[in-house]
């Protein structure tokens, strides 16, 4: 596959475990670009670990070829009877509607074939929007409209402080390991009924998100953890963490939210204001020109806070999740 000839019409689909680093090459590098381009993310990282398992032959999934040259690929990983869909990206100019469609038909396919898996869940940044997608098995989906929101420091106020005192005692601590307990004891009671557990369900319990926090600090998908600017807040009284903010890099000059939340007791006092104002005053000291975050849209007061400081929309996407799939039959999409 080391040639490379004109494009054909229809790229072919092939499964990833026929492909080595070499064949992926040149789609990657347009892949890191792009995600410095659109998203101000350092994909590098991410892309090395393709590199890597895609040379092992133990990464799953399929890519569009065509001719010689590698023009799009999906990949995926399952755990406890869930399939993960950890990325689809399409070079241009393939990167269609129907080309990403064709991607997702042959992950969801294989899952349900495998019968391994009860749910799908997948929230890829750089795939079109829900709306102009056709997906597969559509009885068993639903689709919930993100924003990818960025703030840039030049154009953001140069303090930022609580617009109140709060009501309650409490104190704040930057992030330590001996939170992480305490950290999925809160995200699984700030969820609970929350729209969101229903994008990710490591939300719903402690279990899971214990999961979800080890991910955060341990791999590079959300960028490299930033200790400096995660921080935790304790009720006075009885010592519970009741809210938390916890920062990435996700490149050398832009930072990340990876996680905001706040228990439902201690809402309406300002610490989940308080704490993403600490975390931004910490990536922008730390030499962050500019940081991002992302929320589902129907969480119209978070982005109000969010747009309060300065941050903007600068990207749609979609988060999907098929339920029920061990029970379904043929896929259709309509």
């Amino acid at each position: 596959m080391a040639a490379r000839i004109e494009a054909a019409p229809s790229p072919e689909v092939v499964d990833l475990r026929r492909l080595n680093s070499h064949d992926l090459r040149e789609l990657l590098e347009e892949e890191t670009a792009a995600w410095r381009e659109v998203l101000h993310w350092d994909f590098s990282k991410s892309a090395d670990l393709v590199r890597r398992f895609v040379d092992l032959r133990s990464l799953q999934g399929y890519a569009l070829v065509s001719g010689r040259e590698v023009v799009g690929y999906s990949y995926f990983v399952v755990e406890d009877r869930k399939g993960l869909i950890g990325d689809l990206y399409v070079r241009r100019p393939f990167a269609s509607p129907p080309n990403e469609a064709r991607l997702f038909s042959e992950i969801v396919g294989a899952l349900v074939a495998s019968r391994e898996v009860d749910r799908i869940e997948s929230q890829l940044l750089m795939a079109h929007s829900g709306a102009r997608l056709r997906m597969p098995a559509p009885r068993l989906l639903r689709s919930f409209e993100r924003d990818f929101m960025l703030l840039n420091f030049a154009d953001a106020p140069s303090k930022w402080t609580p617009r109140r005192p709060l009501r309650r005692p409490v104190y704040i601590e930057r992030w330590s390991e001996q939170f992480q307990e305490s950290a999925a004891q809160l995200i699984a009671s700030a969820y609970k009924d929350h729209l969101d557990s229903a994008i990710n369900d490591q939300y719903r319990s402690p279990a899971g998100a214990r999961r979800f926090l080890f991910n955060i600090v341990q791999y590079p998908g959300c960028g490299l953890f930033f200790r400096p600017g995660s921080f935790a807040a304790f009720a006075g009284e009885s010592g519970r963490m009741v809210a938390m903010c916890l920062a990435s890099m996700v490149a050398p000059d832009c930072g990340h939210i990876t996680q905001i939340c706040v228990s439902p007791e201690a809402r309406g006092m300002g610490l989940g204001f308080d704490l993403l104002c600490r975390s931004l005053a910490a990536l922008r000291d730390a030499g962050a020109r500019e940081t991002s975050l992302t929320v589902t849209a129907s969480n119209t007061e978070a982005i109000r806070l969010y747009e309060s400081l300065g941050f903007v929309t600068i990207r749609k996407f979609s988060a999907y999740v098929w339920e029920g799939l061990s029970r379904t039959g043929a896929l259709q999409f309509t």
